[in-house]
């Protein structure tokens, strides 16, 4: 991991020609299955993980409990994560031109969700891929880098854009 990735990215595995992975959709949300009582005071939110295979094989992957890890403010502090109403990726064979999703939900202080650091690692065929990191927060917008991933100017303006046209066919 060199520069985290902005929520939203897609992040290619050389490792694993045609894989992609990204983190999306982080936002403010109520579980589906009701709160735990563990998270109480805290505010909920969830995050979705989507693995694409634009590649020629079928490569069985695995998102599970301990493959993502979900940390929150400034100090980077562990979030709490809702096992119960997360639904994981587990032992699933990923088609060419097909994707699937995982959708965690989390929660923590609503003063910590401005700065939400989200890190996978994927398991893909029984091997572990490179772990990777991605950065955003509730209340901003997936098009705009916060000011905890270090990028600035050009290089921002470039993400956005390679992002945009990413996106575009992607909908």
């Amino acid at each position: 991991m060199y520069e985290p990735n902005v929520v939203g990215d897609w992040q290619e595995y050389d490792e694993h020609a045609g894989l992609r992975v990204r983190v999306h959709r982080l936002e403010a949300a109520e579980p589906p299955r009701g709160r735990d009582d563990a998270a109480e005071g805290l505010t909920y939110f969830s995050v979705r993980v989507t693995v694409e295979n634009r590649g020629a094989l079928h490569p069985t992957v695995h998102l599970e409990d301990g493959h993502i890890d979900v940390r929150i403010g400034p100090d980077g502090e562990s979030a709490f994560i809702d096992w119960r109403n997360s639904q994981f990726i587990e032992g699933f064979d990923v088609y060419p031109l097909r994707r699937a999703t995982a959708v965690l939900f989390a929660a923590g202080p609503e003063a910590s969700l401005g700065q939400i650091d989200v890190q996978i690692q994927l398991r893909v065929d029984d091997e572990w891929a490179d772990r990777r990191l991605w950065a955003g927060g509730i209340g901003l917008d997936e098009r705009t880098a916060h000011p905890g991933v270090g990028r600035e100017g050009l290089a921002c303006q470039i993400s956005n854009f390679l992002r945009d046209q990413a996106e575009e066919g992607t909908a």
